[in-house]
């Protein structure tokens, strides 16, 4: 609450708040107005913008504190879960590592670059520093937005090329191989060679055929259906489905009469498994909360 008084002709306001990032308390004051309602609307405003952050988080805010807060309102339920721990590890292993217990609006260009140089210099390659700059980045742009800082001090730096890697390109298995290279996934494990073949027929991802059940599978028509991505380091049953990569992940994909075939072959063998195993058949992420019918097709 802001207490008021008349310094000769001129009014004045003092307010006392916490600063809720050094947890002490501190006195603003601002006076020359005309009358005590001039006052009391610039105090009313300095509150607001107190409760809003806007005022400690120029003067006092941590790049800690910020990154760290980041990360949970603007990352955590934003991004797939992989990304989220991407920015996490870069965080904790190699911003606070380096600018420790610097304020937010402390970091400046020069001192950036010399952070990138500093990254170069342990050795990691080009690639890893540019995915380290580029949590960076997005963390500095997003307080630019938020009216925290002025300008974003990661615009404009370098990454150095002595650790890059020559690009060598991807390498893909040519047609002629894959009859090959699925008969030996299959003297290996049926499984496997069910797998490999929705694979390289459907092109989806693997975490996506992981996740395929068979309420996604449309015999008839012909068609599979992507909803959801298995994580393959989930900590829990309740963890291991997600979403796609992205919006546009979610999609149908029409599949030859040939695989679908093979598909419907697949479903008789493990219907016939649950028929000889019983009880002890379990063959669904989630077996607390699935149907019979929604069990996963690999």
């Amino acid at each position: 609450m802001a207490a008021f008084r008349k310094r000769g002709y001129k009014w004045e306001y003092r307010a006392s708040f916490k600063n809720p990032f050094t947890q002490e308390y501190k006195v603003k004051s601002k006076g020359g107005f005309s009358t005590k309602k001039e006052a009391q609307i610039a105090a009313a405003d300095m509150e607001r913008q107190i409760v809003e952050g806007s005022e400690t988080s120029e003067e006092n805010m941590s790049l800690s504190f910020y990154l760290k807060n980041w990360l949970v309102e603007y990352k955590k339920e934003t991004v797939r879960k992989n990304t989220y721990e991407l920015h996490e590890r870069n965080v904790r292993n190699h911003i606070l590592p380096y600018f420790k217990n610097i304020n937010l609006v402390e970091v400046k260009p020069i001192m950036y670059q010399k952070f990138l140089n500093h990254l170069t210099n342990q050795d990691y390659s080009k690639r890893t520093v540019e995915i380290i700059h580029g949590t960076m980045y997005n963390a500095m742009e997003k307080a630019l937005i938020l009216g925290k800082l002025k300008k974003n001090p990661c615009r404009g730096a370098t990454i150095s090329n002595r650790n890059a890697k020559e690009d060598t390109g991807l390498n893909y298995m040519r047609s002629e191989d894959v009859p090959t290279f699925l008969q030996t996934a299959f003297k290996y494990n049926y499984i496997y060679y069910i797998f490999f073949k929705v694979l390289i027929e459907s092109g989806m991802r693997k975490g996506e055929a992981a996740a395929l059940q068979w309420t996604d599978i449309d015999l008839k028509e012909s068609r599979i259906s992507i909803t959801k991505s298995l994580d393959f380091q989930a900590d829990s049953e309740e963890d291991l489905c997600g979403d796609t990569k992205n919006y546009n992940s979610k999609r149908e994909i029409v599949m030859s009469q040939s695989i679908m075939n093979e598909l419907w072959d697949h479903k008789k063998w493990q219907n016939n498994n649950k028929l000889t195993l019983n009880d002890i058949y379990k063959h669904d992420v989630n077996p607390r909360n699935a149907a019979a019918n929604n069990i996963n097709i690999i």
